[in-house]
């Protein structure tokens, strides 16, 4: 009845369920916020992002697309430091990444400046949350269109860590956790190491392998592989790892999945 006098539009808009994507702070009827949502598909549709806490430190990777052949080498990177013992890795919008980068610096430098120590990597993930969810709570705002994976150290409790803060502003502390396009994939690579064991060095090539498997040469633009490191080998401090051991673990991932489908292919002709 009252449809019958509301325009076409408006009354189709309503019986359709369309229409609550104006807004991050309206909720459609069956519990979704769609802005949110379209945030995470700005970060599934882009690169791969992995991170993977080791026995000895934490390792972040990043299949860091090459929009252009003309982009000079190493430029745009998507790993940053945070802090002395605290960096990231984002997947999604590179300028809404600068804004979390620079919150998250921001919470390091004040918790530093306030209690005279470093912040704790989980104080620093969940305060980096909260600001990407409050981005989620107001109509004036639009949602984060990335996400990201936080590894850290603390000097005081000589525990590492690693944590992952989603678009809708959700954190939790990971093992292993990935981010992008190829999510699914590396997470189900991921479960498969034993990480109760790993180490960072072992994790390097993993994570390089990882990334080299899903990416299709066929669809995809060309990548540059991001490596870094947050572990004794580094003296705690987040580091991107050196280019020497970058491309030695490049290049065993590389022959790791080439003798792999070789094998393969021996297989079949066999049959």
């Amino acid at each position: 009845p009252i449809l019958e006098f509301l325009p076409t539009s408006i009354s189709t808009t309503m019986s359709s369920g369309a229409g609550y994507d104006l807004s991050p702070t309206t909720f459609s009827p069956d519990g979704r916020l769609f802005q949110v949502e379209y945030a995470h598909k700005a970060v599934e549709n882009s690169g791969t992002a992995i991170g993977i806490r080791c026995v000895d430190g934490c390792v972040l990777g990043v299949e860091k697309v090459l929009l252009s052949p003309l982009l000079k080498a190493g430029s745009n990177k998507q790993l940053h430091t945070l802090g002395p013992h605290h960096g990231m890795a984002f997947s999604g919008w590179a300028p809404d990444a600068r804004q979390l980068i620079d919150r998250g610096r921001s919470e390091v430098q004040s918790y530093e400046e306030t209690y005279g120590s470093e912040i704790p990597a989980e104080v620093l993930a969940e305060r980096m949350a909260q600001y990407v969810h409050y981005f989620t709570l107001h109509g004036a705002l639009r949602p984060f269109g990335v996400g990201a994976i936080v590894a850290g150290y603390d000097p005081e409790t000589k525990k590492h860590a690693l944590h992952m803060i989603e678009p809708n502003g959700v954190q939790y502390r990971y093992f292993g956790a990935a981010l992008g396009k190829g999510r699914m994939g590396a997470k189900t690579e991921i479960e498969k190491l034993n990480l109760s064991t790993i180490t960072c060095r072992e994790a390097l090539k993993e994570i390089a392998k990882i990334i080299h498997t899903l990416h299709d040469e066929g669809k995809d633009k060309p990548f540059e592989l991001e490596l870094s490191w947050l572990c004794e080998e580094s003296s705690w401090k987040h580091q991107h790892v050196p280019s020497a051991l970058a491309n030695e673990v490049e290049a065993a991932a590389k022959k790791e999945i080439e003798d792999a489908e070789m094998e393969d292919d021996d297989e079949e002709d066999d049959e």
